[in-house]
């Protein structure tokens, strides 16, 4: 018996910080061995595989040490007018990790966890986050989405955009605040 407890002292224990930097260095594996990302210039590129569910991969910035994207399928939620599921990732080249910063899964951060919440809660909803973009990015690569499948594409002015200026930003705002 005590050398069972004694063999189990000698295994550490991982906190909830340490997982999710797991999180992010698998997510960072799965997404870059699907998309190479880093190598993409900025712009929109659609992946389709005939399922009906054309995924759409935003690079919005290209920087020395990090790549900002956005990560959606081309379908668009009726209320906001933003596309859903999406999540915007920064991916970390040094130091080999994605960060999911914010998901759109129907609603916004503020709406799930509040304006002012604890760090734990903070920590909790950070690690959902991140579990969502591996669940998603692992059936993305079961579906036979990637390099080969992707291509560039030349949207219309009216899909949302980041920054929620122009026409989807007003139906995102009239949706927030009816």
């Amino acid at each position: 018996m005590t050398q069972t407890a004694s063999r189990f002292a000698r295994i550490p224990k991982l906190s909830r910080f340490g997982w999710l930097m797991g999180l992010y260095a698998e997510n960072h594996e799965r997404l870059t061995r699907m998309f190479e990302p880093a190598g993409l210039a900025r712009g929109v590129y659609l992946s389709q595989v005939g399922d009906g569910l054309d995924l759409r991969l935003h690079v919005l910035e290209q920087h020395r040490y990090t790549t900002e994207l956005r990560l959606t399928y081309a379908l668009v939620d009726p209320l906001t007018g933003e596309p859903d599921p999406s999540a915007y990732l920064r991916l970390y080249h040094d130091a080999h990790q994605v960060e999911a910063t914010h998901c759109y899964v129907g609603r916004r951060w503020q709406d799930a966890i509040g304006l002012y919440p604890p760090p734990a809660q903070v920590l909790g909803h950070r690690m959902r986050m991140n579990t969502f973009l591996g669940k998603w990015l692992e059936y993305l690569a079961e579906r036979g989405h990637g390099m080969t499948r992707l291509r560039p594409v030349e949207l219309d002015p009216a899909p949302s955009d980041p920054d929620g200026e122009g026409h989807a930003g007003a139906a995102k705002n009239s949706a927030m605040n009816a």
